[in-house]
């Protein structure tokens, strides 16, 4: 089943009202305090004309802010609804994005290794840092997927997860090399976490930015 989820919806729009309580206490607390000093200052030492001036600013200042508060956080609202749907055409498909993570779906997982010469090892690990599955992979002119079918070494079969995996390989001289492998995934899920809007694809989430492109385009 795949899902858009908002899950800090309600947080920004509580922190929104706190903030915005807030600001309203000062404003309250401003005025009862500015309300007492006009009635009990000395009539022959009136408040000075430029403080009381300096003051009213300050008063039409906070009133602003608070406004200006409620005003943002309805924007965030709906800016964060308009993300969410733009985001739900991606449920259901394969998408390759940079991970340090290898989602484990349906006892199948898939790392996209770049064009490259020599002989890449792809390892498997678990969330101990245990090897649970390593492989030689030739590296090649084009860019290459290896599949992982779920199986450890002994030929186990690990649940559905999140794994970590390294990549590392030599060139045909023997030197080490840099292998930038990205995921490639099923999108399950679009949900906000502390306000940024990360995709899902199993057991894992990455930011949007970390998208690289959808399969088949």
């Amino acid at each position: 089943m795949t899902t858009v989820t908002d899950t800090t919806a309600t947080q920004t729009k509580t922190a929104t009202q706190k903030s915005t309580t807030g600001l309203g206490g000062d404003f309250n607390t401003f005025l009862t305090l500015l309300t007492a000093q006009l009635k009990n200052q000395d009539p022959t030492q009136a408040m000075d004309t430029n403080q009381m001036t300096q003051q009213l600013v300050q008063f039409a200042s906070v009133e602003q802010q608070i406004n200006m508060n409620t005003n943002l956080g309805k924007l965030i609202g709906l800016q964060q609804t308009s993300q969410l749907t733009a985001a739900a055409p991606l449920m259901g498909r394969q998408v390759e994005v940079e991970s340090d993570q290898l989602p484990l779906q349906d006892g199948a997982a898939v790392l996209r290794l770049p064009a490259g010469s020599g002989k890449a090892v792809v390892t498997i690990l678990d969330a101990a840092g245990r090897t649970l599955r390593q492989d030689q992979v030739t590296l090649t002119a084009a860019s290459q997927d290896w599949a992982w079918n779920g199986l450890d070494a002994k030929g186990k079969r690990q649940p559905d997860g999140a794994y970590r995996f390294t990549v590392t390989a030599r060139d045909s001289g023997g030197t080490n090399q840099s292998v930038d492998a990205t995921v490639v995934a099923r999108a399950t899920a679009a949900e906000r976490q502390d306000g940024d809007l990360r995709l899902v694809l199993g057991s894992i989430s990455v930011g949007f930015d970390a998208v690289r492109r959808l399969a088949g385009e």
